[in-house]
């Protein structure tokens, strides 16, 4: 049975180029392609490829969003086409099943495509990608996101980050507060807030994160904990522990 690829890039030629290298390989077949990371997202979950091409840079949401988005262990076996320096493909080196790097060769392309096809048979044997180990090592070289993608039923919505009020846990999930509305997201505290613009969100609570532009007021309150008064009327907790880093606005 040939092996379904998926091809992921904004760019139309790009995926036409790798659409005309595909052809060469008689047992894979390109079940899809998208234009963008969204696109892509669902592709990912309704097509269930055996090997996705994913571009890395692409406007909104980026390849390493798109792997946040349908979760690392669920991603298919990925080979990324980026344009990083090569500073950053020691991650990939470590981490990926393979990368390409913008402008690739013929050759180079079927030598990721061989190395991908021995994976896609023989990835039971436990010595796979780790896709978790590769966006945190690369998170460093990333600027900080200015969207979100959350699921909402069957869709995919983009949250925009200078719109979201307050950041709250819930389980295993956070929850966006966003202009009277909310969303979850599948994101643990700790890595929501390493996405975000620090000059922009800070952490008053261990279970609330708060956008600085919407705070209107703090308040003293018992135990030396301070009330955070949003501008929308919310009423959150500052706590002792994350009181320092407010130490020039108390």
């Amino acid at each position: 049975m040939n092996l379904r690829a998926l091809v992921v890039d904004d760019e139309p030629l790009a995926r036409q180029r790798i659409r005309h290298l595909l052809r060469r390989a008689t047992d894979i077949d390109v079940a899809g392609e998208c234009g963008n990371g969204l696109e892509a997202v669902k592709a990912i979950e309704d097509l269930k490829p055996d090997l996705v091409f994913l571009d890395i840079q692409m406007p909104e949401l980026d390849g390493f969003g798109v792997v946040e988005a349908v979760g690392a262990e669920a991603m298919p076996p990925t080979l990324f086409i980026t344009a990083y320096d090569q500073h950053a493909l020691r991650a990939f080196e470590v981490h990926a099943l393979d990368y390409l790097l913008k402008p690739f060769s013929v050759e180079r392309f079927h030598q990721a495509l061989e190395r991908a096809r021995r994976w896609c048979i023989h990835q039971k044997d436990g010595t796979g990608p780790n896709l978790e180990a590769l966006i945190d090592g690369l998170r460093q070289e990333r600027p900080w996101v200015d969207r979100l993608l959350v699921k909402q039923g069957d869709r995919h919505v983009l949250v925009r980050t200078a719109a979201i009020q307050w950041i709250e846990a819930e389980d295993n999930y956070v929850r966006l507060h966003v202009e009277g509305t909310s969303h979850l997201l599948r994101q643990t505290m700790t890595g929501v807030l390493g996405r975000l613009d620090p000059a922009q969100f800070r952490r008053i609570h261990r279970s609330a994160i708060v956008n600085l532009d919407c705070i209107k007021e703090f308040q003293p309150w018992s135990g030396g904990d301070h009330l955070v008064i949003m501008r929308d009327g919310t009423k959150l907790t500052l706590s002792r522990t994350f009181r320092d880093q407010f130490g020039e606005w108390l």
